[in-house]
């Protein structure tokens, strides 16, 4: 792959609060910046969209992606749930003139960052508490009870890689948190 923009990196455990970051930084026209879309052998929630929100595969198809080596990175999150950068949407971006923005699971980012070091901010957004967590999830009402304490059990050991990262930013008032994500960024693109 072609190096030319950038690639930002938003790691964290479910609910944290990295997605709300990503969308406020996409907003900002001055960043240049362009969503990397994750692939994923996991169905639609109600609200996604294909295309949009992820590239929706069915497991084999994924799979097969994976036998073909079309990704920078893949990783199976949950049992059969798999999550994945295909090299051509970072392609994609790229050829747009465009910085790559990633919200993806602390492997994703990680591994991004040894394929990268140079290009690539990696930000882990951390929440105030894994309570706080907890109540996050419950509000989304999107899982079950047993889905929230699986992701809050895996919460635990996302947290213990956030000093891998370049920077953590603690997510407790999330204007403030907007703000530190949007100097960071603007801060690394510009060096």
């Amino acid at each position: 792959m072609e190096n030319q923009g950038k690639l930002i990196v938003f790691s964290a455990p479910s609910g944290s609060g990295k997605t709300t970051i990503v969308r406020y930084l996409l907003g900002k026209e001055e960043l240049n910046l362009d969503f990397s879309i994750s692939a994923t052998s996991r169905a639609p929630r109600n609200h996604e969209k294909e295309g949009t929100d992820y590239y929706f595969m069915s497991l084999t198809t994924f799979k097969n992606h994976i036998k073909n080596d079309d990704f920078l990175e893949w990783e199976e999150v949950y049992r059969d749930n798999f999550y994945g950068t295909l090299k051509k949407e970072v392609e994609r971006i790229w050829a747009q003139g465009k910085h790559v923005v990633f919200d993806i699971d602390v492997v994703g980012g990680l591994d991004i960052k040894k394929i990268y070091p140079e290009r690539t901010l990696a930000v882990f957004v951390q929440p105030p508490s894994i309570e706080e967590l907890k109540i996050r999830l419950k509000k989304r009402k999107t899982e079950s009870d047993d889905k929230i304490n699986m992701r809050v059990a895996k919460a635990s050991i996302e947290l213990a890689t956030a000093p891998q990262f370049d920077h953590i930013i603690v997510n407790n008032e999330l204007n403030v948190a907007l703000e530190e994500a949007y100097d960071l960024v603007k801060e690394f693109i510009e060096k």
